[in-house]
């Protein structure tokens, strides 16, 4: 079997060693090599091209629940944490009863464990699913459900895991602490998050003097929303702005603003392009940040 063997940015060290048992078990091995940033960055044109039998996506978890011209294998990568690490969170849960407890796809397979151990120590602790994510509890940078499905029922948010990219995309007002359980640190993330607020309410504040609108469309699998693409354009049209519909496979500033006269973004995309601001020189606005524009402009 041909297969084209994909890994996100952070795990392509590994690449090398992981290849090897599928060429011991007789198969051809090409890599992609092209940027890889979650599960729903899928290699299909790199796999059409060499004729590949599979993509075999390493590190996450199944994301696409439609049907793909190419079968894709998801295997994800797990690395253990000592739980008996989460210790040192509890001092910041002192006032919290009732905690809302979010991991990645690295340490899912421990989420019962991370749920046992705050239970033990008095905490009622709530997760769901996401819309995306499968796992109960499991966030993604696009995918917060399981935490959002149940911030009526919580007084705080627990995120295990390294850095801020995960726990800064949770849509929730609550009190959020970052639990890195391989440094023992625990982060309150309440500044950060107000910042981020602030950065979305300046580009929507900065898109109400813009004429001249570039909507942004991914071509990426998980990513492809021609819907929203062409309903933004439609809506921007309705109250006499331009739009022009900008369609990439990579969504990249810098050629992105070879285009000289756009404005303002509004991105399709990966939602968290909207983030990355100071990259583009110039608004992005997600379609919940356009409506929000529409709803000032009455």
């Amino acid at each position: 079997m041909r297969i084209l063997l994909q890994f996100p940015e952070g795990l392509k060290q590994k690449g090398l060693e992981i290849s090897k048992k599928y060429q011991e078990e007789g198969h051809e091995v090409f890599f992609s090599a092209s940027p890889c940033y979650g599960a729903c960055d899928l290699a299909l044109d790199e796999a059409r091209k060499i004729n590949a039998d599979k993509i075999v996506h390493v590190g996450h978890n199944r994301f696409m629940r439609s049907e793909l011209p190419i079968p894709v294998e998801y295997v994800p990568y797990y690395i253990d944490i000592d739980i008996e690490k989460l210790e040192a969170v509890l001092p910041y849960l002192k006032d919290f009863k009732n905690i809302a407890l979010a991991t990645t796809v690295q340490h899912i397979h421990q989420f019962e464990d991370m749920k046992k151990f705050f239970e033990r120590n008095g905490k009622n602790v709530f997760a769901e699913a996401g819309e995306r994510a499968l796992e109960r509890g499991q966030v993604l940078g696009c995918d917060a459900g399981a935490v959002e499905k149940v911030a009526g029922r919580v007084d705080a948010v627990v995120f295990v895991g390294t850095g801020v990219f995960h726990p800064l995309g949770l849509g929730i007002d609550r009190p959020v602490f970052v639990c890195n359980p391989s440094g023992n640190e625990v982060r309150e993330l309440g500044s950060e998050i107000e910042r981020l607020k602030k950065r979305r309410k300046g580009a929507i504040a900065k898109a109400l003097g813009c004429r001249k609108f570039g909507v942004l469309l991914s071509t990426k699998t998980g990513q492809y929303n021609p819907g929203h693409a062409q309903w933004a354009k439609k809506e921007l049209e309705k109250r006499n702005l331009e739009a022009e519909i900008l369609v990439s496979h990579e969504l990249d500033p810098m050629s992105i603003n070879n285009y000289m006269g756009f404005e303002c973004y509004v991105n399709t995309a990966c939602p968290r392009v909207a983030d990355d601001q100071e990259r583009f020189g110039k608004p992005v606005l997600n379609i919940g940040m356009l409506k929000q524009l529409f709803e000032i402009m009455g």
